[in-house]
C-alpha cells in the first residue's frame, strides 16, 4: 500500500492510495490538464484511477472533479448531503454513487472509511482508506475534534493531518475579522495546537507516517507545523512530513 499528494493547500487538494489493482484520488480542486500533469510526476495515468472520493463541496477539494472524472471515465463517491448542494453538477454523469457519512464502503482492494468532521459544510467527511494490512488516516479540513474523529483515526499505520494555521500569524494577519473567526471557529480549520492536541490524543503506536497538510500560504509555516506535531509525538521535526500546494508530497509506501 502506497499514498502520495498533488497538492494541498487553498488551492487546490488532491491524495492517491493505492493498492493491488486499485488506486483512488481523494479530491480534485485542480483543473482538467493541471490534474494531469500532477499525476503523472507520480508516473500515475488518469484512466487507472478507479474512483475519485470527495470530501466535501468546497471548490478547491470538487472544483475539478466533474470535468476530470466525465474525461476519464471515473466513478466518483459523494456523500448525500453534499450531493444535495452541488449535485447538479453531476447531472449527466453515470457513475456518481452517494454514501452517508457514517457507512464504510469497498472499492476494488481498498476499505473506505469516512467519517463525518466539524466544517462548513453539508457534510463534510474526512477519510481512512485500508487494504486489511494497513490504514491512512487522511484528515485535512476540520474546525474540531470528536471522539468519533479520534476513534477513527486511532492506530493508523499513517496520517495526513491539518495544520492549516498558526494561531498568532492569523490573529495579527490583514485577514478581515470575519474571516479570522470563520477560519478559527469550530467549523473551520485546524490550527498547529489544535493538530498536535489532536495527534497526541490518538493511538500512534503503529504509525509510520505523519504528514501536515493544507497549510496556509499566508498564516502558517512548515516548520511551525513540523514543530508543533513533533511535540506531540515527542519526536524530530525531521521526521515530519510536510504536503505543499505545488507539488503536494511523493509516495510514501507502507
Amino acid at each position: 500500500m502506497r499514498f502520495a499528494s498533488i497538492g494541498s493547500g487553498s488551492e487546490g487538494n488532491g491524495l492517491v492510495v493505492e493498492s493491488g489493482d486499485t488506486r483512488i484520488l481523494i479530491d480534485c480542486g485542480f483543473g482538467v490538464k493541471d490534474t494531469a500533469s500532477r499525476l503523472a510526476r507520480l508516473g500515475i495515468e488518469p484512466e487507472s484511477l478507479a474512483a475519485i472520493l470527495v470530501t466535501h463541496e468546497h471548490t478547491d477539494h470538487v472544483g475539478g472533479v466533474p470535468a476530470f472524472a466525465t474525461k476519464y471515465g471515473i466513478a466518483v463517491y459523494i456523500t448525500f448531503g453534499t450531493l444535495q448542494v452541488i449535485g447538479e453538477r453531476f447531472a449527466e454523469m453515470d457513475r456518481v454513487y452517494g454514501f452517508d457519512s457514517h457507512d464504510s464502503f469497498a472499492i476494488g482492494d481498498l476499505m473506505v472509511q469516512p467519517f463525518p468532521v466539524p466544517h462548513d459544510a453539508r457534510e463534510p467527511v474526512q477519510f481512512v482508506v485500508g487494504d486489511g494490512v494497513h490504514r491512512v488516516g487522511v484528515l485535512t479540513d476540520i474546525g474540531s475534534s470528536t471522539r468519533y474523529v479520534q476513534a477513527s483515526l486511532s492506530g493508523c499505520d499513517a496520517l495526513v493531518l491539518e495544520c492549516n494555521h498558526d494561531a498568532e500569524m492569523l490573529a495579527y494577519s490583514d485577514y478581515p475579522y470575519s474571516l479570522k473567526q470563520r477560519i478559527a471557529g469550530r467549523y473551520g480549520h485546524l490550527c498547529n495546537e489544535g493538530a498536535a492536541a489532536l495527534l497526541g490524543s490518538l493511538d500512534n503506536t503503529r504509525l509510520k507516517h505523519i504528514v501536515a497538510a493544507h497549510l496556509s500560504q499566508q498564516n502558517n509555516t512548515p516548520e511551525r507545523a513540523r514543530a508543533a506535531l513533533a511535540g506531540a509525538l515527542n519526536c524530530s521535526a525531521d521526521w515530519i512530513g510536510v504536503a505543499d500546494q505545488a507539488t503536494g508530497f511523493d509516495w510514501r509506501m507502507l
